[in-house]
Formats: C-alpha cells, sequence, structure tokens
C-alpha cells in the first residue's frame, strides 16, 4: 500500500531523541521531506546527518519549545528552507518525572504545562494558517496512556496529556473536513524520557524504592500490561506515520493506543 507521504513536507517537535527520532526517520523512509525541532543540537545534528545519509531531505531548528519564543524561533529555523507550506505536523516533544502531588509546586506545574501542552498550541498556531489556506494538512499530537488512565503519579504529566486529548478532539471538530487531527497514547516506551538520568526510571526508583530497572519491572506489574514488556520508539513511529498517510484519509478526532493493552476501557 502506497503511503503518498514522498515530498510532503513534516515538522516534527522533540526530534531528536526517542519517539521522534523514530518518527523522522519512519517519514524519511517514506521519502517526505523532515524540519526537525528541538533543544538538543548534538543530537538533532546526528538525525539530520543520518537521514541526508540515507539519501533524504532534512533540516532542523533548535529552541526551548517550553517558551513562545522558543517555539517560534526554532519552527522559522527548520522551515527556511522549505518555505511555510506544512503538510504534516507532529507535535511530540514533553517531558515529565515520577512526583507525588504534595511534592508538586506552582512552578512544577506551569513547566509542565507549558512543554508538554502549550508547545503544542503554539506549534499548532505556527502551522494552521498556511493548512487552511491550503485546504489540506494533518496535525498528530503525541498524548500518552495516562491522559486516559492516570496513576496516582506523575500527575502533573497525566493532566497535561488528558488536555493535549480534549485540544485535539477540539481542533479536529473545528478544522474538518479539510485539516485531520488525531493523537497517538503510547504506554510505557524505552525511550530517553525513561533511561535518562532523572528520568522516569530514576523517578521510580525513588518513588518504589528499589533500584530503577526493578522499579520499572514493579510499575509494569502494576498496570498489568497484557504485553508485558515496553514499547519501543518505532512501534509508536509506526501508527504515526500511518495516521499521517493517505492509508488513514477517513480518520480524523481519533486516539490511537499503543500502549501495549494498558487501557483496559471499552470506550
Amino acid at each position: 500500500m502506497e503511503t503518498n507521504l514522498r515530498g510532503k513536507t513534516v515538522l516534527i517537535t522533540g526530534a531528536a531523541k526517542g519517539i521522534g527520532r523514530a518518527t523522522a526517520l519512519g517519514f524519511a523512509k517514506e521519502g517526505a521531506r523532515i524540519a526537525a525541532v528541538d533543544i538538543d543540537k548534538g543530537d538533532l545534528a546526528s538525525l539530520v546527518a543520518e537521514i541526508k545519509a540515507m539519501g533524504g531531505e532534512a533540516a532542523s531548528g533548535i529552541g526551548d519549545l517550553s517558551t513562545a519564543d522558543g517555539v517560534r524561533s526554532s519552527i522559522a529555523e527548520a522551515l527556511k528552507g522549505y518555505g511555510s507550506n506544512i503538510d504534516v505536523l507532529v507535535n511530540n516533544v514533553g517531558s515529565g518525572a515520577v512526583r507525588t502531588f504534595d511534592q508538586l509546586s506552582d512552578e512544577d506545574w506551569d513547566q509542565t504545562l507549558q512543554l508538554n501542552f502549550m508547545s503544542y498550541v503554539r506549534s499548532v498556531r505556527a502551522v494552521l494558517p498556511s493548512m487552511r489556506q491550503r485546504g489540506s494538512g494533518v496535525i498528530i499530537n503525541n498524548a500518552s496512556d495516562l491522559a486516559r488512565q492516570p496513576e496516582p503519579v506523575p500527575n502533573d504529566y497525566s493532566v497535561s496529556k488528558a488536555a493535549v486529548l480534549a485540544f485535539t478532539k477540539g481542533l479536529a471538530r473545528s478544522e474538518g473536513p479539510k485539516i485531520r487531527v488525531n493523537a497517538v497514547a503510547p504506554g510505557p516506551v524505552w525511550t530517553p524520557f525513561w533511561s535518562k538520568p532523572g528520568g522516569f526510571a530514576d523517578t521510580f526508583a525513588t518513588f518504589h524504592k528499589m533500584p530503577p530497572k526493578e522499579a520499572v519491572e514493579h510499575e509494569l506489574s502494576l498496570r498489568q500490561l497484557p504485553m508485558n514488556r515496553l514499547g519501543t520508539p518505532e512501534e509508536v513511529a509506526n501508527v504515526i506515520v500511518f495516521l499521517a498517510s493517505d492509508l488513514a484519509s477517513f480518520v480524523t478526532s481519533a486516539v490511537w493506543g499503543v500502549d501495549g493493552g494498558s487501557i483496559r476501557s471499552i470506550v
């Protein structure tokens, strides 16, 4: 089956590592042009080099996506050689740490929402005018299974991702039928989000009072995943590429779980 993504321009936030990187490579393999934005200059440069080594086309923009200026400047930089016409936007950037409600300050809540939610709002603002003018476009927001089935921790992260789902649904209704808007909701996926110093594995270790690897395994046992393992970035990227393609031309306002079966609800 043909995705018809060749020659399309795809803007991806948080593209340097994990799901964002796998998504960029997935689109590049389909012949799309990649505009990658992130705060990590080194990993962003290696992603662009990898895509170009494959014979693909890629450009990058560096910025702090938790700020309005960072979103604006990084997207402008990434699109410098492409023009303003974006065919696909993948809102992927995000971060989180395992903290109890009592440990979360107003500043913590604000930081989480600025990066995990407001960056999505600001990125959509940047691309929506050209999508409307052309009468076509696809927006895919990376949420989480915790948006639909929150755990006790991390509460701020779950709330930010629930906001992403509400944003996705509202935008799909306002921008249809020309622009499709969907979300993916990954479950536990082994990325630097988990494995980096201070990431989910380390903070779960503190929360459960056990070593990081044991803490992750314990957390998975609590969630009772039917697949009984962490997912991979590529498994999420495959669904994102599908949703952006013509193969999903009748799919909008949907939330696609890529979660190993963590969501138990039938609705």
